[in-house]
């Protein structure tokens, strides 16, 4: 399927200061877009210019929520040239979650080859800043006009780019985090490790409630006990406990994450042991006091890593380590992002140059 480059008659005004960078607030002159009908597979391939949809108000993603994303990030280099950190594994977790769902596949390749040409067309979009990036979102959603639960026939799938500040402008700032023993994220056979929509929906009343106490995030616990740590947040996390690096294993409730499996990989490196298994909020709790759990930190494409300082739950609240980011931590960001700036070798061929 060839892409068709539609003409961009009327370019956007750029924020010229990027530390003045919002995520999510600004978008590229251009979008690529291609459909996709059942007994006709994917078509209509194109780069056109960024501007609304139009769909029917029975369009089944309005009723039944089939709809997926990513997102993924393309890197300014110091020599001006252009990276994209792991794309295949963000592509490659975009068709698992629309197997989830009963969405059809893209093609792998021809997927990444879109991914591209949009970003060489938008390349002056690419801020050149350290810690600035271009954000990259990939969606499908369900376009068939039918009221009934079912799959639907009709998809559109679209990608589109958003120029994106430095995520920590003012410094490391550790995030407190309420526990939540009210709410769950996800269940066991659940969608909990597709990154589609709903997930994030079902998220937002314990979020708001975590900011009207004072919070910065939620920390979820397993569906089934209320008792075993699952994830913060929009991302996974991590603890440095004992002396080795600590996360909740993928079962099916937790987003295999990209960041999460660059951070293990590079703490076990660094000669860290890694376990993936399942922490209780009580041996949480207690061993921020004892000094047994020594760090804490989300890790996820927006982020990198995201110190945690403080934990809540119920009554109890313990300060992690001195409430500050600890050095691991501090260490794997370092490590990550030099690899995604080109200051440190891609020794894990994790890059893609445009």
């Amino acid at each position: 399927m060839d892409i068709e480059i539609q003409p961009v008659t009327q370019p956007k005004p750029r924020i010229e200061d990027e530390s003045k960078l919002v995520f999510g607030r600004q978008f590229t002159d251009r979008m690529f877009v291609m459909e996709y009908d059942a007994g006709r597979g994917w078509h209509s391939a194109r780069i056109q210019p960024y501007a609304p949809f139009t769909l029917d108000p029975a369009a089944l993603v309005f009723h039944y929520a089939q709809e997926i994303f990513e997102g993924l990030k393309a890197f300014r280099r110091q020599d001006g040239s252009i990276a994209l950190f792991r794309p295949k594994d963000n592509i490659r977790r975009f068709n698992q979650s629309a197997s989830r769902l009963c969405m059809p596949p893209v093609d792998e390749e021809f997927f990444f080859e879109a991914i591209r040409k949009l970003i060489r067309l938008e390349a002056d979009w690419v801020p050149h800043s350290e810690g600035t990036s271009l954000y990259i979102r990939p969606t499908m959603i369900a376009t068939e006009a039918v009221l009934g639960v079912k799959p639907s026939e009709k998809y559109l799938c679209y990608i589109i780019l958003c120029p994106v500040g430095a995520y920590y402008k003012g410094g490391f700032k550790p995030v407190r985090i309420w526990i939540s023993d009210q709410f769950v994220r996800s269940a066991p056979g659940g969608t909990g490790e597709v990154k589609c929509g709903g997930n994030y929906a079902a998220s937002l009343l314990a979020a708001k409630e975590a900011a009207t106490k004072g919070f910065d995030q939620v920390l979820w616990l397993d569906a089934v006990e209320r008792r075993y740590v699952e994830e913060v947040g929009s991302m996974n996390i991590c603890f440095l406990y004992d002396g080795k690096i600590v996360t909740s294993p993928l079962h099916g409730t937790i987003l295999n994450g990209v960041t999460r499996r660059s951070i293990l990989q590079l703490g076990a490196e660094m000669g860290y042991t890694v376990e993936e298994r399942a922490m209780s909020v009580d041996e949480l709790l207690d061993g921020a006091e004892s000094g047994r759990l020594a760090e804490a930190f989300g890790t996820g494409t927006a982020a990198v890593v995201s110190p945690v300082g403080q934990l809540t739950y119920r009554d109890r609240t313990v300060t992690i380590g001195d409430g500050q980011m600890g050095p691991l931590t501090m260490k794997l960001y370092k490590a990550l992002t030099g690899i995604q700036y080109g200051h440190e070798p891609d020794t894990h061929n994790w890059i893609e140059m445009l």
